[in-house]
């Protein structure tokens, strides 16, 4: 497994977003390293896009969007759940991609511990569950994915085959009316089984 440099990270949202499917999510936590393969992700692009926390500049809950790239950007959702984006693009531009479902392959007996359920499929299918799976809290608000990092992201010998696979292109999910619901920026490995939704 090929830990993603820097370089990865420091593309727009639409690009990383698809580059990232197939690749590793990883966390070495104390209990030992969980890992899911991305199969959906989503592009959210700061003040081009009402969608993204970002779209009205910089505040203090939003201010990791704004790069440095290679970073966790990690928010509380419905009051309820915590969600992660990776952030990317260059320095002082907000761009960044949710991590909305993974294939779990690694640890899998600890991320069913984590949300105490027993279906695979359903362990990571959808943004707070996979946060939930791989242990990402409001403590990782900010954490690196870089060298050194409890968390990154790698690609392995499988990897290209996802970004030259068969990819859904699909408008995102949840968004009201006038939050760039209409925008094809969610991207899915089409059919795999362990994605948040169908269609």
């Amino acid at each position: 497994m090929r830990r993603l440099t820097k370089g990865f990270y420091q593309h727009d949202a639409l690009t990383v977003a698809r580059q990232l499917l197939g690749c590793l999510f990883l966390h070495q936590t104390h209990d030992g390293l969980l890992g899911v393969r991305l199969v959906e992700t989503e592009a959210y692009r700061g003040p081009q896009d009402p969608g993204s926390h970002g779209y009205r500049g910089v505040t203090a809950r939003t201010e990791v969007m704004f790069g440095p790239p290679g970073r966790l950007y990690v928010y509380f959702s419905y009051g309820m759940h915590w969600c992660a984006n990776i952030v990317c693009g260059p320095p002082g531009v907000c761009e960044a991609v949710l991590l909305r479902a993974g294939e779990p392959l690694i640890g899998v007996q600890g991320m069913t511990r984590r949300r105490g359920v027993t279906s695979a499929r359903l362990l990571a299918a959808g943004p707070a569950r996979l946060a939930q799976a791989i242990g990402i809290g409001k403590e990782h608000n900010g954490a690196s994915l870089l060298r050194g990092g409890a968390f990154w992201c790698a690609e392995d010998d499988r990897t290209a085959g996802y970004r030259t696979g068969d990819i859904a292109e699909t408008v995102r999910v949840g968004l009201g009316a006038g939050r760039g619901e209409d925008l094809p920026w969610r991207f899915v490995v089409r059919d795999n089984p362990f994605v948040s939704r169908r269609g």
